[in-house]
């Protein structure tokens, strides 16, 4: 079937109308602020306690915005006649926000979870050479990462979680036996009851020869008539 001459025309103007009868409403920013969605992609923050300088961020970043210098250090071993060990210490992590487009490669190819997305998109600069954040400014941004979406009901639980609950209910079992244990009244050892029944034994056998060297009290005749007296 043909379509009528001038429907798209109409189908147009209807949504046109439609619009012009609406309230307008006008987000008073930045008095108050918008409603974000979850996901985000604002501004970048760095966990740096779990930076190990892998610099896998910043060879896989498509702009080469992210600067990371470090040093390495000796720490010593945790065990006698263990073996020193060394390990990168983190000195500079910079983003330059002025070339970033935000594709998130750098947070997916974290292997440790030192990188994370932020709904905050307040850092604007007059001077394009301040977009650089530094890591002190990049740690800052880290206290308004949102929490992480729930879990599905029917999901199976991560290892980790399994593992740490299994660790936490150990050690509570064996907090609950030990307060259990000092609670009870001590109780006499096997050695305390043998001890005991030995020095009754004695007690009695001192009781015994002491009554056995008491010389016997005399008869008293009595003073009725005897037997062959008239």
């Amino acid at each position: 079937m043909a379509p009528i001459p001038g429907s798209g025309l109409a189908k147009g103007l209807a949504v046109t109308l439609r619009t012009m009868t609406k309230k307008t409403v006008t987000a008073q920013y930045p008095d108050v602020q918008p409603e974000l969605p979850p996901r985000t992609r604002g501004v970048i923050a760095l966990f740096e306690e779990n930076c190990t300088v892998c610099m896998l961020c910043a060879r896989e970043c498509p702009d080469w915005c992210i600067y990371i210098d470090s040093h390495k250090e000796t720490v010593p071993a945790a065990a006698p006649g263990g073996r020193e060990r060394s390990r990168n210490v983190l000195d500079r992590f910079a983003i330059d926000f002025s070339l970033c487009m935000y594709c998130g490669i750098c947070i997916e190819v974290c292997p440790f979870d030192a990188l994370f997305w932020t709904p905050e998109f307040e850092y604007a600069e007059t001077d394009i050479h301040e977009l650089t954040h530094e890591r002190d400014k990049l740690r800052e941004w880290m206290w308004t990462v949102p929490a992480p979406p729930a879990l599905d009901p029917g999901a199976e639980e991560p290892k980790e979680i399994a593992a740490a609950r299994k660790t936490a209910d150990k050690l509570a079992a064996e907090q609950a036996a030990e307060a259990e244990r000092t609670a009870q009244p001590p109780q006499p050892s096997q050695a305390a009851e043998a001890a005991e029944a030995a020095g009754t034994t004695e007690a009695t056998e001192a009781a015994q020869a002491e009554d056995a060297g008491r010389p016997e009290p005399p008869v008293t005749p009595s003073s009725g008539p005897q037997e062959g007296q008239s």
